[in-house]
């Protein structure tokens, strides 16, 4: 006489067990993950390099203009020679900058270092947004100085109202713009950048 009550089928058994048990086998069941993306790790990469070179230059123009101000007090003195070498001359001339780097587009209007903090610091976070994108150590380092260089004069427009200029270079007795080290740090970058957009060899294959 047969049972009634028949056992259950073993696992595997029955129509289409055996190919569900092995599609739902862990041990067979691919790990998903999703590397990051090429773009992410630039970023990463162009930041960790372009926030520290921008971070330094700002404290070490900072520092020169403290020091420019209250110990070597260039504003009373107004110039200290520096160095000579026949024709050449380096020296501390006090000169305020009411306009961008090296004199341009200044202005004695009661606005005019507002807006032109303002314009700074626009462009300051668009180019973090482009370190955020670089491609090459060179571009992250040359956009670390120039956003150093812009914050730099930006704190002299809201301290003083113009920006602290005093590094005075003169050869034949023709003086070049006098300068302090944000606006060195600003062209020394735009340099790095027009070489790099000049002479970067594109990837293989692109």
């Amino acid at each position: 006489m047969a049972d009634p009550n028949p056992p259950p089928p073993l696992a595997g058994e029955g129509r289409g067990g055996g190919a569900a048990a092995a599609r739902d086998s862990p041990a067979d069941t691919p790990l998903l993950t999703s590397p990051p993306k090429r773009g992410e790790e630039r970023g990463v990469h162009g930041l960790r390099l372009g926030l520290p070179i921008a971070a330094l230059l700002l404290v070490l123009d900072q520092f020169s203009k403290w020091w420019i101000l209250e110990v070597a007090r260039l504003p009373e003195v107004r110039h200290i020679p520096l160095l000579s070498a026949g024709p050449f001359g380096l020296d501390l001339t006090m000169v305020w900058n009411r306009g961008v780097t090296f004199g341009l587009l200044s202005g004695d209007g009661p606005m005019n270092h507002l807006i032109l903090a303002l314009l700074a610091a626009v462009i300051a976070g668009l180019l973090l947004r482009w370190m955020a994108r670089a491609e090459t150590r060179p571009v992250a380092g040359a956009l670390g100085a120039v956003v150093g260089g812009a914050v730099g004069n930006v704190i002299d427009r809201l301290r003083f109202g113009a920006v602290a200029d005093f590094v005075d270079a003169h050869a034949w007795d023709w003086h070049w713009y006098v300068f302090n080290l944000a606006d060195a740090a600003i062209v020394c970058g735009v340099a790095v950048l027009l070489a790099d957009a000049l002479f970067r060899r594109p990837p293989a294959g692109a």
